[in-house]
């Protein structure tokens, strides 16, 4: 990667460290004010579902408009929304405002995350794209490494709202960083399509390539699949960690950092060693379903933090292979509108595992609940790895059978 493109990977670096903040703070402060498992899945639940629901919206946008200029908003306002959610907390009081604040930056992540999503292959065409995205969630992890520690060592001097006002300060960072990025490169993106059409164009035209590119229902089944132990494992890690297996704060911050390490890694091994975009998925797949198995079944803390490690660490490999896979597979000039609906399908499951939690696990049922979603994860694979190729052999023959009696009618005609 070039040397003009520094700032921009540290523009992704501090974006996600104060992400990572606003991830750490949420469930781990609502737990320690209720006490209760159940409300640290309800949060999760209307923290996480606008900024799915956002997504096609935002990967209209992205096809339609400047995604530097989105990137922008997204990082600019997500400040103004941390430092309106300080100002409300200490006129009005209540830790709804943490929960709002952070759903709010969600929804404005969405957008820059969609953006970057349409920028990237055209900032780095003449890379390997698996590498590109290993190099850029590179940048993503190191954020997450800091974040938790980071928000530990800044709870421990000061109370919760004064970290939501230093993470938007880190937002205002993230966009310094931008601007001298797009500054120093002078990159501009590809020319915005004009609006034709109904304004529910751009959505027909997503469905429509959801519906009929093939391998990519696959691609969303198994995302899709993924991502409940990844929503069940962020629902519920703080009040596991905490709560039933009695570690305290501290301990969750390392284990929170613990698995961003092991993340670096195998992204460092992606990026200077040739897999097969298949080897990735199937690899992080099965190690995801694992990791899940054992931290749910595992009654001490330690085999709790063995499987958290091992969902965590896998889960930007597994990232590396959907985004190459879908990369591959949508056209260039619909990427932005497709992707946002495909994110959408994916990450559904992630609230769902949260509503979930909530109406579940207050009933002591939390590891099984992790178990039995992670078991669903595993049949839902297995299921689209059969079906998949069958419906696509089945679909071919049927295209080759028509094309074969069209060919007959043209011969009898003649």
């Amino acid at each position: 990667m070039r040397v003009n493109h520094q700032a921009f990977f540290c523009s992704l670096f501090f974006a996600r460290l104060a992400d990572q903040i606003l991830l750490f703070l949420v469930p781990l402060v609502v737990f320690q004010t209720t006490q209760k498992v159940s409300w640290s899945g309800i949060a999760f639940f209307v923290e996480a579902l606008p900024r799915y629901l956002f997504f096609p919206l935002f990967g209209a946008l992205s096809d339609r408009f400047s995604p530097l200029k989105l990137m922008r908003i997204s990082q600019t306002y997500r400040a103004v929304v941390c430092i309106a959610g300080v100002v409300g907390y200490a006129l009005c009081g209540g830790i709804g405002w943490l929960i709002a604040l952070s759903a709010c930056c969600g929804i404005l992540t969405s957008q820059g995350f969609v953006a970057r999503e349409v920028m990237l292959p055209q900032i780095f065409k003449a890379h390997k794209f698996e590498r590109v995205l290993a190099v850029s969630q590179l940048a993503d992890q190191l954020g997450v490494v800091l974040g938790p520690m980071a928000a530990a060592l800044l709870l421990g001097w000061w109370r919760w709202e004064f970290v939501v006002a230093a993470t938007g300060a880190l937002f205002l960072i993230a966009d310094a960083a931008f601007v001298l990025w797009q500054r120093v490169s002078g990159f501009q993106a590809m020319a915005a399509e004009p609006p034709r059409g109904h304004w529910t164009q751009p959505l027909r035209t997503a469905v429509e390539h959801v519906m009929c590119l093939p391998g990519l229902k696959k691609v969303i089944l198994l995302a899709a699949a993924e991502n409940l132990v990844i929503g069940v494992t962020l629902a519920t890690s703080a009040a596991m960690v905490t709560g039933i297996h009695h570690q305290s704060g501290r301990f969750y911050a390392v284990l929170q950092t613990i698995g961003a390490i092991a993340t670096v890694l195998i992204l460092l091994t992606i990026a200077h060693a040739s897999f097969s975009r298949k080897a990735l998925g199937l690899l992080a797949f099965l190690a995801i379903c694992l990791g899940g198995v054992i931290a749910g079944a595992s009654a001490s803390p330690w085999g709790y933090a063995v499987g958290f490690v091992l969902i965590i660490g896998f889960d930007k490999m597994f990232n590396v292979y959907i985004r190459s896979a879908r990369q591959k597979i949508i056209p260039p000039k619909d990427y932005g509108k497709t992707t946002g609906v495909i994110i959408l399908l994916n990450n559904l499951t992630q609230p769902l595992a949260g509503l979930l939690v909530g109406l579940f696990a207050g009933r002591g049922h939390t590891g099984l609940l992790i178990v039995l979603l992670s078991l669903t994860m595993g049949a839902i694979g297995a299921v689209a790895s059969i079906a998949g190729p069958w419906l696509q052999n089945r679909r071919t023959a049927g295209l080759a059978s028509g094309a074969g009696l069209s060919e007959a009618g043209i011969r009898e005609s003649e």
